[in-house]
């Protein structure tokens, strides 16, 4: 299995419990996911995030409606949380996400290791730009939400 990285940062103009806060309501995840994939939180909500928490949803990529579950694996408020898919379009998925101060303001790091389903070819030229546009968004709804630092 294949697998490939995807790093992407911003660095916001509030401080880190602020940033974490937005993050630890799990609802916020459709405002940072484009329309075009018609994300929908399927768990009732309020969600109480912690280690072990299993989230599912609803998304629709390329037109196919897809299920997707993801489980908190670490839980390190107001620094850091990993979510992995327990069940979804990925042969692998995890996504790390990184909260730190700096200047004032707060460094927000995605780090995510995952592989494609459809095998290589699928992931280079179908799944990376699809995440890259994904990625795009949600840096662009965090600036406008929190404003962006430096």
């Amino acid at each position: 299995m294949r697998t490939r990285r995807l790093t992407s940062e911003i660095v916001l103009a509030a401080p880190r419990d602020e940033v974490f806060g937005f993050f630890s309501d799990a609802a916020n995840l459709e405002a940072l996911t484009p329309e075009f994939l018609r994300f929908r939180i399927l768990s009732p909500t309020p969600i109480e995030m912690r280690r072990g928490t299993r989230i599912d949803y609803r998304l629709s990529v390329r037109g196919l409606s897809l299920g997707w579950q993801s489980e908190i694996t670490h839980w390190l408020p107001p620094w850091r949380f990993v979510d992995r898919q327990v069940r979804g379009p990925y042969r692998l998925w995890i996504h790390e996400h990184e909260f730190e101060e700096r200047d004032g303001g707060t460094v927000c790091t995605d780090r995510v290791t995952w592989a494609a389903a459809g095998g290589t070819l699928v992931g280079r030229w179908l799944v990376a730009p699809d995440l890259d546009q994904v990625f795009a968004h949600r840096r662009e709804e965090l600036a406008r939400r929190f404003g962006e630092a430096g």
